[in-house]
């Protein structure tokens, strides 16, 4: 084969592979275009007074005037997967705790409502040690685990966190159930690990009681 007849080849080699550097710099981008549209989406409810969300439709929670959703233990759907690594470097499943009540904090070392609630929260997990009651933290945006141990030890905190720095964690609960739609938000699951009840604010002392009371009445 002659040097003239080899030349289209190897410009047409050299094509295709153009063609598929660029596809794959094409894909690379729209995967960090969804990933930054989820992070935009947490970012416009993070560290805020939260909201209420109305049950209608066929979602089956209702919103209380003081802002705490509940769902009826027929309509409740099991909370996902929440697995992963403790602000300590432990491992950690919240499905591990399956045949008690969960009560799950989504906070942040930088979110001042967050700190306004903390003391509650600890106090409250401290009562609730013997009664088959859980807390589990979801620290999420901070960059390091330094802040949010510190935030922990003034606090008294003694319960575990996941170290969700990403949202990822939150991201894993399907729409329209009660899911965590900002920082802080409060989920009670129920013995069999289905959501019972939600905030999307600040609880003091008295709230949070009246979120996890009737989950651990339950028999």
């Amino acid at each position: 084969m002659s040097a003239a007849s080899r030349a289209p080849q190897r410009s047409n080699r050299a094509a295709q592979s153009s063609y598929r550097a660029a596809r794959a710099v094409r894909a690379r981008r729209r995967a960090a275009l969804a990933a930054g549209a989820a992070a935009a989406a947490l970012l416009l409810t993070a560290c805020g007074d939260g909201g209420t969300s109305g049950g209608g439709g066929d979602t089956g929670f209702v919103t209380g005037t003081d802002g705490i959703s509940t769902v009826p233990a027929g309509k409740r759907v099991a909370a996902p997967d929440l697995s992963g690594e403790t602000l300590e470097g432990e491992q950690l499943d919240v499905g591990d705790y399956k045949g008690k009540v969960v009560v799950l904090n989504v906070w942040g070392s930088w979110c001042n409502p967050c700190r306004a609630e903390a003391k509650y929260f600890a106090e409250v997990s401290k009562e609730y040690a013997g009664k088959d009651v859980q807390f589990v933290g979801i620290n999420t945006r901070d960059g390091s685990t330094t802040a949010a141990l510190a935030f922990e030890k003034d606090f008294g905190i003694t319960y575990p966190s996941l170290y969700d720095p990403t949202g990822k964690l939150m991201l894993r609960f399907e729409k329209g159930t009660l899911n965590p739609q900002a920082i802080p938000s409060t989920l009670v699951l129920d013995r069999e690990g289905r959501v019972a009840a939600r905030s999307l604010t600040a609880l003091d002392e008295e709230r949070l009681r009246k979120m996890l009371e009737p989950v651990v009445a339950e028999k």
